[in-house]
């Protein structure tokens, strides 16, 4: 399933994600839930992800999916976000780039949790710091009980040529 989401596309199928990044962080959340929907937070073991952290987010998913808090924000991330949000929910992350971004920055996530699967979203970004920007992106939930989602792993990369080229039409 695909949607469009304010100029970016969200797909529920992250088994077409062409990052390198993307899919090796995905692979090992798929192979840390084993046969469960979804792994815990204790299954993440970060030095097992050295790799990749730059491009990583760790969030909270605040009661009623009202908002989302992060806990680890990623240095390749924070610079592409023009600084690092950890502490704030998203609604005070992305309060300077207006109603819409945080809307649909929260759809994203809230999706992810409240479908307990991952998500992909990838488009422009025009709330980015320099600008017009692509990115690619996939959202992974956990659980520590296997039913509620409690935390959502996420990685991010940006300005890469697939998604600039996908990015033009939606997946099929």
């Amino acid at each position: 399933m695909t949607a469009k989401l304010q100029g970016t596309s969200v797909d529920i199928c992250p088994d077409r994600l062409e990052h390198p990044t993307l899919s090796a962080i995905h692979a090992y959340w798929d192979a840390k839930r084993g046969g469960r929907a979804m792994p815990a937070r204790a299954d993440i073991n970060p030095p097992e992800l050295r790799e990749h952290l730059g491009w990583i987010i760790l969030l909270d998913v605040l009661p009623d999916l009202s908002d989302f808090r992060y806990r680890l924000v990623g240095t390749k991330v924070a610079r592409y976000f023009g600084g690092d949000g950890t502490g704030q929910t998203i609604s005070e992350a992305f309060q300077a780039f207006g109603a819409g971004a945080i809307k649909g920055v929260q759809a994203v996530h809230r999706k992810a949790a409240r479908d307990r699967v991952p998500v992909r979203a990838r488009g422009e970004a025009a709330w980015l710091a320099d600008g017009f920007d692509y990115f690619d992106s996939v959202y992974l939930p956990l659980s520590d009980d296997g039913r509620t989602v409690n935390m959502i792993l996420s990685a991010f990369v940006f300005d890469y040529a697939v998604v600039r080229a996908s990015s033009e039409s939606a997946l099929p």
